[in-house]
């Protein structure tokens, strides 16, 4: 599943909203207390007749003991809301089951049972999105984690794997598409205008990969035949007016399952792989097995609606959730502790993908800068918890960037130290050791380790701690030897005080200051708290590049000269080195005169040395376009605050934005003679092309701070003339920002241009909200109370007000009233939807890590969301967890 890496008044009412119930003291889930389910169900069928306002479910499980675990006499089948119409086993109708919370509890005697229970749901009801639900008239579903007891009662668990017969009825009229997963194995016309469609999934499977869809929908067609020959039918389904949006997706697709036979030797395994686009959805989208379902933002796309990171999103995505289907579905979670055993590792697949098909270098500058605006911050803040969590009260609340985007790191470790070869050895024994298991990240690591022959023993502790290392480098040198000294510490975290040496994998590089070269660059791991490392034949100190290529997910601190990261970045032959390099530059510049210890003679020459590098990276001939545009951004304020104990937003954003100012006066005929000569280049999706596109919004950002007049009308004279998402977008974004006449023409014309594209109006609430205007706070207030504004659809609401968190002068204004808006959204949002609500929280956790006045108002908002009666589970736990 990929995860999406709202004013107080809600529309409907919220007491006739689908509320979660107070949880009053939830329980804790340990890892430590799992124990095997007591019942196999090797098998489970399902009859369905649908309606949006009812449906009736019909469900029949086989049931055997499982001969691994504890004996029981009764079956607890995990329920949600649901109200039993009748219960049979072996056929016979019986009244000695009963409930315990919301689990229907039936005893049974032998050894092996069929189990018939019937309920009846209202999919229109389900604002959570989680089960079965009603989308714009389509019916689908969302099972991970706990969605499936939403639907009928079933052991939710990812350790019970069943093969799935699926009928389903309805009206032919609303419901002309039934799709499930697997193969449709027969269909036919029932009666009153009724019909009827059967699906068989031979693959066994938990019940969080379950899917249904239900509704109008066309689908845009092709074929792909597999490595051994297998002819597999692709379909993308969709609303018919989207359908023309829908040809980067197929493409994407095809291309995911090429690449993942050639890089990892995987093969689909099914007749039929589908795809279904949902605009009402609360992740990004979801790998049940051969039916994903998607959030329509992607999937569709075209060069008028859609921005080049869009097209590069979508394709991610879909290769994502494609390959789940062998890292996630054929091999699936023991149990939730272990997500990070299918997310992180599909993660990695889907990042060596995006690199395979696009950029590398920036693509990888990409992947670390998501893991440091957001994993980083987790891991410093209250939330922090390691890849493998030890336990929870909620589970989504554990779909986390930790989770994830970490995970996908420390898998990436394993790579570097192993080697493409052994790593694909090591996972092409992990496929073949648990294929149609339910595993843990322990069985992953030990595949790696003995199919690439490593010793990964002391590396475990990746999955077990949490924290970033932080790695201080000193490099010195003497008698012809360079000494590199290398020290590492974890920081504390939330029940972790005490933390040991972990091996950091780091690839290190030290250049001739002469020839601008290095001798080859060597793969060292740090596997104690202090090492150093003896590099002889220098008869002058090098300079050191160092985590190259983002090596290990650490802080590197280390004291370097303003002049050897010029250096570096005027020579590292290594991508990400040479951006390291100039992010260093800046956050030196920025946290000196945050912390005052910088003065007006050294402002002057630290702001010298930044342009004189940014100078080079616009001139430099030999550079492509995107790295160039990589280059010449700044550090973000999340970023930069998370270099500094205790942070003042304020102060970050005014010295950034000095910075931003300085260069574009400083550097103003360079960066306009680098957009005029991007407005000459030839348009398409070529990487020279969309390097082009990066390269005019980038230079208007610099003219934007040092010349607002100029750049408002050649923001305009861009927006006017696009062809693009991407230029019209980005000219838009840099005019929001400015107070000129032009940003209320433009603004407008965007809405009346796009009113009728749902994802484009998201871009449009999107680009006001994250504005650097001085009244965005109001701005988003007056959006708040727009007509197409409203709750109940999470891709609107995270368009307002998931941008807005990041904004200095609004989230984080000295009153205090961004703080009050961000709790009353969560206040108004928890009854309707309780995962999207608890993903504002973390916006709000951060306040031990800021200034006194705003780390008390924060803390306040977070004490008073605390009161509220009858919060979810998922907020509840959020909160809590950020005050504790």
């Amino acid at each position: 599943m990929d995860i999406v890496t709202s004013p107080t008044t809600p529309d409907g009412n919220p007491e006739m909203a689908d509320a979660a119930p107070d949880p009053k003291d939830p329980p804790l889930i340990r890892r430590e207390d799992y124990t095997p389910f007591p019942w196999l169900v090797p098998e489970v069928s399902l009859d369905f007749s649908l309606g949006i306002d009812k449906t009736r479910v019909k469900s029949a499980l086989t049931v055997q003991r499982n001969a691994r675990a504890n004996r029981s006499d009764v079956l607890r089948l995990n329920g949600d809301g649901l109200t039993v119409a009748e219960v049979l086993v072996d056929g016979e109708a019986v009244n000695n089951w009963s409930m315990d919370g919301g689990d229907l509890m039936v005893p049974l005697r032998e050894d092996s049972h069929l189990v018939e229970v019937t309920t009846e749901i209202d999919p229109a009801a389900n604002s959570q999105l989680m089960g079965l639900y009603a989308s714009n008239g389509m019916l689908c579903t969302q099972c991970e984690a706990e969605g499936f007891r939403r639907i009928t009662f079933f052991p939710d668990r990812p350790d019970v794997l069943s093969t799935y017969t699926v009928r389903m009825k309805g009206s032919k009229e609303d419901f002309p598409v039934l799709l499930s997963n697997g193969n449709r194995t027969a269909s036919g016309e029932g009666e009153d205008g009724t019909h009827w469609a059967e699906w068989h999934d031979p693959w066994p499977k938990p019940s969080y990969l379950f899917a249904l869809v239900a509704g109008k929908l066309v689908a845009n067609t092709d074929t792909f035949t597999t490595m051994s020959g297998r002819k597999v039918d692709l379909a993308i389904w969709v609303r018919e007016e989207d359908l023309p949006r829908t040809d980067h997706a197929m493409e994407s697709l095809k291309r995911s399952m090429k690449w993942d036979e050639e890089a990892f030797g995987r093969e689909y395994d099914l007749d039929v792989f589908n795809i279904v686009a949902v605009s009402d959805f609360n992740m990004g989208a979801m790998e049940n097995k051969s039916l994903n379902i998607f959030n329509t933002k992607y999937v569709l796309a075209d060069e008028e609606t859609a921005t080049d990171g869009d097209y590069d999103a979508i394709e991610g995505v879909i290769g994502h959730e494609y390959f789940h289907n062998w890292s996630g579905n054929r091999i699936t979670c023991r149990d939730w502790f272990q997500l990070s055993l299918k997310e992180g590792f599909t993660v990695l697949r889907d990042q060596l993908f995006s690199a395979a098909m696009g950029s590398e270098p920036v693509k990888r500058i990409e992947d670390v800068r998501v893991l440091r605006s957001v994993q980083f911050p987790e891991d410093s803040g209250p939330l922090a918890h390691p890849i493998r969590p030890d336990s929870y009260q909620e589970i989504s609340n554990f779909y986390t960037a930790t989770v994830y985007n970490k995970g996908a790191e420390v898998i990436r470790m394993m790579r570097t130290m192993a080697g493409e070869e052994r790593f694909r050895a090591g996972t092409d024994l992990y496929f073949e050791r648990h294929d149609g298991e339910a595993a843990t990240c322990e069985d992953f690591v030990t595949a790696i380790e003995d199919g690439a022959g490593l010793d990964l023993s002391e590396f475990r502790r990746w999955y077990e701690q949490a924290g970033t290392p932080k790695v201080s480098a000193k490099l010195e040198h003497a008698g012809g030897t360079a000494t590199l000294q290398l020290e590492q510490s974890v920081p504390a975290t939330p029940g972790q005080p005490d933390k040991r040496p972990m091996p950091i994998p780091l690839r290190v590089a030290l250049f001739d200051r002469t020839s601008g070269k290095h001798r080859g660059e060597q793969l060292l791991t740090l596997t104690e708290a202090r090492q150093t490392f003896d590099f002889p034949g220098f008869d002058e100190t090098p300079v050191l590049s160092i985590n190259r290529g983002f090596s290990a997910p650490v802080s590197i601190e280390r004291e370097v000269a303003d002049d050897d990261l010029v250096f570096l970045a005027a020579h590292d032959d290594d991508p990400f080195a040479r951006y390291e390099a100039m992010q260093d530059l800046v956050v030196g510049h920025l946290r000196g005169l945050l912390s005052g210890s910088v003065d007006g003679a050294r402002r002057d020459s630290g702001r010298a040395a930044i342009g004189e590098a940014f100078r080079a990276v616009i001139t430099d001939r030999e550079l492509d376009d995107l790295m160039r545009g990589e280059l010449l951004t700044l550090p973000g304020e999340t970023y930069l605050a998370e270099q500094m104990l205790v942070a003042d937003p304020a102060a970050i954003r005014a010295e950034r934005e000095g910075l931003k100012a300085w260069l574009g006066q400083t550097l103003e005929g360079e960066l306009v003679a680098m957009h005029q000569r991007a407005v000459t280049a030839p348009g398409g999706m070529s990487l020279e092309a969309k390097g082009a596109r990066k390269l005019k919004t980038q230079a208007l950002v610099y003219l934007a701070a040092g010349n607002p007049e100029r750049a408002e009308a050649m923001a305009a004279e861009q927006y006017d003339a696009a062809t693009t998402m991407t230029d019209r977008q980005g000219a838009l974004m840099v005019l929001t920002s400015l107070q000129g006449p032009q940003r209320t023409h433009k603004l407008l014309d965007f809405y009346k241009r796009f009113k009728d594209n749902a994802l484009v109006v998201d871009k449009w609430f999107a680009l006001q909200a994250s504005s650097l205007h001085p009244k965005v706070l109001e701005q988003v207030k007056a959006l708040a109370d727009h007509p197409d504004f409203t709750l109940k659809n999470p891709n609107r609401v995270r368009s307002l007000y998931m941008p807005f968190t990041g904004t200095a002068q609004g989230f984080h204004a000295a009153s205090g009233e961004g703080y009050r808006m961000i709790a009353d959204l969560i206040l108004a949002l928890d009854p309707l939807n309780p995962q999207t609500a608890a993903r504002f929280v973390p916006s709000l956790g951060r306040w031990r890590r800021i200034e006194p006045g705003r780390s008390a108002l924060m803390k306040a908002e977070l004490e008073r969301i605390a009161r509220a009666p009858k919060l979810s589970r998922d907020t509840y736990e959020q909160v809590t967890r950020s005050l504790g």
